[in-house]
């Protein structure tokens, strides 16, 4: 079985024809006699590096030692590593380099041509991970000069805080945008008057929230892998901020300026590329899908605020 040993004491001479060529000499006919019982023999090597017996004690097969049956182990040869050239490796089954779930790095990424290691991003094929979150006035300056580094860093933080209060003072001014309320409300009694205008702050904040899960829904719909929260509370921040200029002159000008007019529709484009590029971040979709999660939106605003007042 592999495994015996010859307990007896070695013979002086040998019985029978013919007598054993000493262990490492050739036997007849040039053929390598079989070594002794209990020892390894290594198998022929032209020019290669010695081998090593296997890992089983007095020469056994690995699987014959006393801890039972060990898994078995493939060889691998990787050149230019650390090892040196011709040397081999050994890995257990499924630890090898081609083993399954195990993909080597072929795009220079550095763990390999995911975003995360592994996981696959919907549009991105190396997404740079989120970075530390911005402070609130950072996270405001940076909407409107780095969108798209700023929207990188903050698409898996929430942005409740900000969000809530800047669509609520939003929604405060956006009363006196329309010409029509303004009237109405600079005309009406301070304790009519006054209520008036939180409503209307609060409808805007849950109208921002709804337009904004609608975006979310729509670019998971298109493959995204965004988190709601950040798609909705940065929605809102993108919404209010972009539509800030048109509201500060229509406030004083009123909505028949063509001053007020042509600053509608530049920040209505204004939004649209935020808001593009959010979701592109947020969710890792290209362009062309991210335009189409924002397009619900970007209509509303056109008809709710912009048309208003254009």
């Amino acid at each position: 079985m592999g495994r015996g040993r010859d307990a007896r004491p070695a013979q002086n001479g040998q019985q029978g024809q013919g007598q054993q060529a000493p262990y490492g000499q050739q036997g007849p006919y040039g053929q390598q006699p079989p070594p002794p019982h209990g020892q390894w023999q290594a198998p022929p090597n032209y020019g290669g590096a010695p081998q090593a017996p296997p890992h089983g004690r007095h020469g056994e097969p690995e699987y014959f030692g006393d801890g039972g049956y060990e898994p078995a182990q493939a060889s691998y040869a990787p050149y230019g590593g650390d090892n040196n050239p011709g040397s081999t490796r050994q890995f257990s089954i499924g630890e090898g380099p081609d083993a399954y779930g195990q993909q080597p790095d072929q795009y220079g990424g550095g763990d390999g041509a995911y975003a995360d290691g592994g996981t696959y991003r919907a549009g991105q094929s190396a997404a740079p991970p989120a970075g530390p979150r911005l402070h609130w006035k950072q996270l405001l300056s940076g909407i409107v000069l780095r969108p798209d580094a700023t929207f990188w860093q903050m698409r898996d933080h929430t942005v409740w805080g900000p969000a809530l209060v800047v669509t609520f003072i939003y929604g405060l001014l956006a009363v006196f945008g329309f010409d029509k309320a303004r009237e109405d409300v600079l005309n009406a009694t301070l304790s009519n008057s006054i209520p008036w205008v939180l409503i209307t702050a609060v409808m805007f904040i849950i109208g921002s929230m709804i337009l904004g899960a609608v975006t979310h829904t729509m670019a998971r719909q298109l493959g995204g892998d965004g988190a709601w929260q950040p798609t909705i509370g940065l929605s809102m921040l993108v919404m209010n901020i972009s539509d800030a200029p048109r509201l500060l002159f229509a406030m004083f000008l009123g909505g028949d300026s063509t001053l007020v007019q042509v600053l509608g529709w530049l920040t209505w484009l204004a939004c649209g590329y935020l808001l593009t590029s959010m979701v592109s971040k947020s969710h890792d979709l290209p362009w062309p899908k991210a335009l189409g999660a924002s397009a619900i939106q970007l209509v509303a605003l056109l008809g709710l605020l912009k048309l208003g007042t254009l």
